[in-house]
């Protein structure tokens, strides 16, 4: 059996983070080192999907979960104007095999954040 991952020891109160909205199947929280100036995290209750590949083909009702969820946190942080990336593998910079979506905002303009 695998380590939990770090998302799912924040759930369940072993690591400390604020979390900022819930809903009965995913959680959010602000990202520990921000690439934005609102930059969150929004994260299903289950580590049943390492990417959001596996989660759209394994449960497309709570990947349209996150999606919901990431607009609301968008609207209450910012100007409800944001960016939502999967990062999917390592290659793409994905660390934490357990899905979760990153919701930049805060006057992002286009190519910003580009490397």
């Amino acid at each position: 059996m695998s380590e939990p991952s770090v998302f799912t020891r924040i759930l369940r109160g072993e690591i400390p983070s604020e979390v900022i909205a819930e809903t009965e199947n995913a959680f959010a929280i602000r990202d520990i080192a921000p690439q934005a100036p609102v930059h969150l995290l929004v994260i299903p209750k289950t580590e049943r999907y390492r990417t959001v590949v596996e989660l759209a083909a394994g449960d497309p009702d709570l990947l349209s979960e996150l999606v919901g969820l990431a607009n609301a946190v968008a609207a209450e942080h910012s100007d409800g104007d944001f960016r939502l990336i999967f990062n999917t593998g390592p290659g793409a910079g994905q660390t934490v095999f357990h899905v979760h979506a990153h919701v930049l905002a805060g006057g992002l303009s286009e190519g910003s954040l580009g490397g």
